[in-house]
């Protein structure tokens, strides 16, 4: 994976290879270049690293300000080969297992039950898929806050959008689970999935090769139809739902 970051205060040779040093010590970076007269570091690392860290570990020199570039950053082509030799199967095995347990769960639930209803059925799914999700999320809060910037068309002009998303998973997990307000529930869910896949259809179907944020920074997943399906899952289950509850 590879990001490149705007440094400013680099005057001269000695000041690029003391950022360049200082940079290199981060853990899981791999390689640093700096473009002097760009005035800008380009870092090939193991796997997606906090923008904190690189301002950390340059804070005992003041002069130098890292900030990142506004725009979605490629995957390094190291990664783009290694994801290229897995099967579809071994890419997505995270996410299917997590589907998979929830639909299980939720379904031995309305099965014991002794009466099987739809509707149940599909609030207590819901429940457990922003509950697990917004865990992962949480895990790495500003990591995955800063890998949602790189799509999300809300979190690209307000970085604060992504550090809010996890917390509003997490409290739409609580409410159906909970049975609290389900109109509330089911609208606040239409809006932010629908408002949230724009970026996903637009990075899919550019082709970027990007990492998709749904389990936050854990999984080093790429953005594919497999995300726009379970976005779209989401939006039609909150839509039929919502209209249940009307009738």
């Amino acid at each position: 994976m590879t990001h490149t970051y705007k440094i400013s205060g680099m005057t001269c040779s000695g000041c690029q290879a003391k950022v360049q040093n200082l940079l290199s010590k981060v853990t899981g970076v791999k390689a640093v270049n700096i473009d002097l007269s760009k005035g800008e570091a380009t870092i090939q690392m193991d796997k997606h690293i906090s923008t904190f860290l690189f301002k950390k570990a340059l804070k005992e020199y003041s002069k130098y300000q890292l900030t990142e570039i506004d725009h979605p950053q490629p995957i390094a082509s190291s990664d783009i080969k290694e994801e290229e030799s897995k099967s579809w199967l071994e890419t997505y095995k995270p996410v299917l297992l997590i589907f998979a347990y929830i639909t299980g769960i939720t379904l031995l639930i309305e099965w014991i039950s002794g009466d099987f209803i739809w509707m149940g059925w599909m609030n207590y799914f819901m429940a457990g898929f922003f509950l697990v999700f917004s865990f992962f999320k949480l895990l790495n809060l500003r990591g995955f806050a800063e890998s949602y910037r790189m799509y999300d068309i809300v979190a690209k002009k307000w970085k604060g959008w992504g550090y809010i998303y996890a917390f509003l998973e997490l409290a739409l997990g609580i409410a159906f689970l909970t049975g609290f307000n389900p109109l509330v529930a089911n609208s606040i869910t239409f809006v932010v999935m629908t408002v949230s896949i724009i970026g996903v259809l637009q990075s899919v179907f550019k082709k970027q090769k990007i990492k998709c944020a749904c389990l936050g920074d854990v999984f080093n997943l790429p953005m594919s139809t497999i995300t726009i399906i379970e976005d779209l899952l989401m939006i039609a289950m909150s839509a039929i739902m919502f209209i249940t509850l009307l009738k």
